[in-house]
């Protein structure tokens, strides 16, 4: 997974090159910064006891186009999983796959481009993203459950694991649907020159527009990863629940030897922040209801979206230089 995350991630820039509107750079870093600090916030999932978050590929894929999209995603991926341990290094080529790859390169041409259609109105666009983030989210899922039983290490049993991953990952992915329809359509209706919808020349028609609403999506982005991030459900996500379920216990037995050592130790001197948080504070987790004021959750916010932003934004820029140089000699 590695392997197709990086090969992937050579095949955006390329296509970026020959065809992403720079104009768009800036987009890219606050479209990263947001997606990241709405990973943050876990919500609950009526009557199970689990919760979920976004993936936000869909949105990506909405705003950038899919190859921008995957590039953001893999960048806020690297992040949570070198600064936070938020999810192992080495499982850090399957998520990128589950979380972009299929989202962005899936779900995104199959279904949104579909249903929204050469002249998309609001209704369609909000149709067309509910569909593809839910559909995206549940193939993610099932990426999951694929590669768990690939790997060889898990003592999963696979149809039990199915049966619980697919069911909470729709209700979850019909959540972010209706989240990414609406802000979807929000943007459509203020500024629909933001979407990937248009050729790149009628797209820089109302660039200068941008610039406020990349502003405004900044500070959302601020807002969600300072405070909203405090109320979060304390509950085990789609995953964790998934796997509690199907094997009895919360966690699964780790190898500890060979890459899997090397990379873990790596991870813990990476992680600044390991869990959204101050370290040395404590394992003690309980389930929240209410809001939780913690400067290190609320640092982590700030500190992580203003990181994916930069990588993003610094993406973006190398590769509208690429661009540029390739324009430059080519005439």
């Amino acid at each position: 997974m590695w392997a197709v995350a990086g090969g992937m991630l050579g095949y955006s820039a390329r296509r970026m090159r020959r065809s992403f509107d720079s104009g768009r750079v800036p987009m890219m870093g606050v479209m990263g910064a947001f997606v990241f600090a709405a990973q943050m916030v876990n919500f609950p999932i009526p009557g199970t006891g689990s919760s979920g978050h976004l993936g936000g590929g869909m949105l990506l894929a909405i705003m950038l186009g899919p190859w921008a999209a995957f590039v953001v995603i893999a960048s806020i991926l690297a992040v949570q999983a070198a600064l936070f341990a938020d999810g192992g290094l080495l499982a850090l080529g399957c998520n990128i796959v589950n979380m972009g790859l299929l989202p962005c390169f899936v779900a995104y041409p199959l279904i949104y481009l579909p249903l929204a259609g050469g002249k998309p109105t609001g209704g369609r666009i909000a149709g067309a993203a509910t569909a593809a983030a839910t559909a995206g989210l549940v193939l993610g899922a099932l990426g999951v459950v694929v590669q768990t039983s690939l790997s060889g290490i898990s003592d999963l049993p696979l149809g039990k694991f199915v049966l619980l991953m697919v069911p909470i990952h729709l209700a979850i992915g019909l959540i972010e649907g209706l989240v990414t329809a609406a802000v979807a359509t929000f943007i459509w209706k203020a500024k629909p020159e933001a979407l990937d919808l248009a050729a790149p020349a009628d797209a820089t028609a109302g660039r200068g527009g941008l610039i406020g609403l990349a502003v405004c999506i900044l500070l959302a982005a601020a807002v969600t990863g300072g405070v909203m991030s405090w109320f979060a459900s304390g509950d085990p996500d789609g995953l964790e629940w998934s796997v509690a379920n199907a094997a009895g216990k919360e966690e699964l037995s780790a190898r500890s030897d060979g890459v899997h050592e090397t990379l873990h130790n790596v991870q813990q001197r990476t992680a600044l922040l390991p869990d959204y948080d101050f370290p040395n504070k404590g394992d003690a987790q309980t389930a929240q209801t209410t809001a939780t004021i913690n400067a290190g959750t609320s640092a982590s916010g700030l500190i992580g979206g203003a990181v994916t932003l930069l990588i993003a934004a610094a993406a973006g820029l190398l590769l509208r230089r690429k661009q540029q140089e390739t324009a430059g000699s080519s005439s």
